[in-house]
């Protein structure tokens, strides 16, 4: 039997060392064994300001969002699953019916036609989600360009990259009020129940704002998610709430001569979903995330101007949401599965369109969120958050893939004049006297006042209402208020492209007055012009 030289022995023994060092190591980053430099995933607590303060969820959203992990910052093109983060939402439906479900399948069209599986994770709790991504544990996730700016700092150390609008909701956010509540106005010391730094809040902070109100014109009731505010409207709690279709129509039928005050069928450009990747994952996945891109237009497009396929999608929906197919059809029905047209006009890509960017609701809303304490002073610039390298690099062609048409309104009628105001929102508009042309400084205050309500309200009427102190003859001013009234609507038709049929003008001259004209100060609150938002 032979024996071992003593340098034998020692290259045995250096062996056995190195397979039980990388014994240990394959342990601890299978997770079995604990890794001292990897620290478990950032939670973000929910903060209390008495029951459930929804300004210590900004604080927590704002300083505790999660810091950066080296570990699981990152992306790779081997990955062979790109994974979805979603909620229970009719929006991402093109992706969905384009993969041919909610799981990674050989079945998806995005594997038939690309290589590389798609899943879809429901994640409806907002900081699970969150957690989600930051630990990578889905790859893209949703979230709405509204709300964004209140998160995103919290977030940066993620080099979060918006990459694809999914919808825009058109009816799936609605306001639903008590009987005797018939305008924005009429909510004034109401109490309001909203899911803060979300859709619902973006929505009732517009239609204050349409009302000539703010937040500290109502009380507002905080709660946790959209279905609390309807559970709160049907237990007699609060006069209104911001609810998501279909408890919308569940809150009119259990609360008697309760309505639907406004919805986004006709705000129809507030609510944006769109969806969130790594900046470091984009740049390791630029090629498939352009693919997973083009499928799902190409699914949003079908479902678009096909019943059928809405009918299959409502199924796939069903057995992933775990809802009723009914509920998914309508939920279907309730947003605009945005095109590869619509994502041009939303990333500011298309020079001729002048609707509602991706940049003026981001811009707008972090203004917004700011100003009542849910948002820091300082928010990145749109610029470093919209990312390059998906949607501008993709080439869609024909009338299926086109831009969403603007809504084509009939012509006033005697009843526009008279139609009960969803909304009045009141501007003093200088002109020179005797005079109804629009000055810059006037062009001014329309832009800064009201151009957003008008874009964002896009499928609601505009009823302008000149209206003028009692200085002169009632005739001639009831007439020269009506010339107002038609230059602001000539205006707004010119610069921002706006169907002339949209638009109601009166001139009320001296008739209604707010203030009293025995004062110069009444007297120039009384020259005013009344923008009003009326139902179509």
């Amino acid at each position: 039997m032979a024996r071992l030289t003593s340098l034998s022995k020692f290259i045995i023994t250096l062996l056995i060392v190195g397979l039980i060092g990388f014994g240990f190591y394959m342990l601890k980053n299978s997770g079995i064994l604990p890794n001292p430099n990897q620290g478990d995933p950032p939670i973000v607590e929910n903060g209390k300001d008495g029951e459930g303060g929804i300004l210590s969820k900004a604080k927590d959203r704002l300083k505790n969002a999660g810091k950066k992990d080296p570990a699981t910052n990152s992306g790779s093109e081997s990955d062979d699953v790109i994974k979805v983060g979603v909620v229970t939402w009719g929006g991402y439906a093109g992706g969905q019916y384009f993969n041919e479900g909610f799981k990674a399948n050989k079945n998806s069209r995005f594997y038939k036609d690309y290589g590389f599986e798609v899943e879809f994770k429901v994640l409806d709790d907002f900081d699970a989600s969150r957690n989600a991504f930051k630990a990578d544990d889905v790859n893209l996730l949703w979230c709405t360009i509204d709300a964004f700016p209140t998160e995103v700092e919290g977030l940066s150390d993620y080099d979060p990259q918006v990459v694809f609008q999914a919808d825009w909701s058109r009816g799936g956010d609605a306001v639903v009020v008590k009987r005797g509540i018939n305008s924005v106005a009429d909510l004034k010391g109401k109490k309001v129940a909203v899911a803060a730094m979300t859709p619902s809040h973006t929505f009732l902070l517009w239609l204050l704002e349409a009302g000539d109100l703010n937040t500290k014109d109502i009380k507002i009731v905080e709660v946790p998610s959209a279905i609390d505010a309807a559970d709160a409207f049907k237990s007699g709690t609060v006069d209104a709430a911001v609810v998501w279709s279909p408890d919308d129509a569940d809150c009119v039928d259990k609360v008697p001569g309760a309505k639907v005050l406004q919805n986004t069928k006709n705000a129809t450009h507030i609510i944006a979903d769109v969806f969130l990747a790594k900046k470091s994952y984009v740049e390791q996945n630029r090629t498939k995330l352009q693919q997973l891109y083009e499928g799902w237009m190409k699914g949003a497009a079908e479902l678009n101007s096909s019943d059928d396929a809405k009918r299959k999608a409502a199924k796939i929906l069903a057995d992933g949401l775990g809802q009723p197919e009914d509920f998914c059809y309508d939920a279907i029905n309730n947003v605009r599965l945005t095109t590869h047209g619509d994502n041009l006009n939303f990333f500011g890509l298309n020079k001729d369109y002048t609707g509602v960017t991706g940049e003026d609701l981001y811009n707008k809303m972090k203004k917004v969120y700011h100003d009542i304490g849910y948002a820091p002073k300082k928010v990145r610039s749109w610029r470093l958050v919209a990312s390059r390298d998906v949607v501008p690099q993709v080439n869609l062609s024909g009338k299926e893939h086109a831009s969403e048409v603007k809504k084509t309104f009939k012509p006033a009628t005697k009843a526009d004049v008279t139609k009960p105001a969803i909304s009045t929102k009141r501007i003093s508009i200088t002109f020179p006297t005797g005079s109804s042309t629009l000055g810059d400084n006037a062009k001014t205050l329309i832009d800064l006042q009201f151009k957003d309500i008008a874009k964002g309200f896009a499928n609601a009427k505009i009823r302008i209402e000149g209206n003028t102190d009692n200085t002169g003859s009632k005739a001639t001013n009831i007439a020269l208020s009506k010339k107002r009234a038609q230059a602001v609507a000539d205006y707004l038709k010119v610069a921002y492209t706006m169907d002339p049929n949209r638009f109601v003008i009166v001139g009320n001259g001296p008739d209604k007055p707010v203030a009293s004209n025995e004062t110069q100060e009444g007297r120039a609150k009384n020259r005013r012009t009344d923008f009003q938002l009326i139902a179509d």
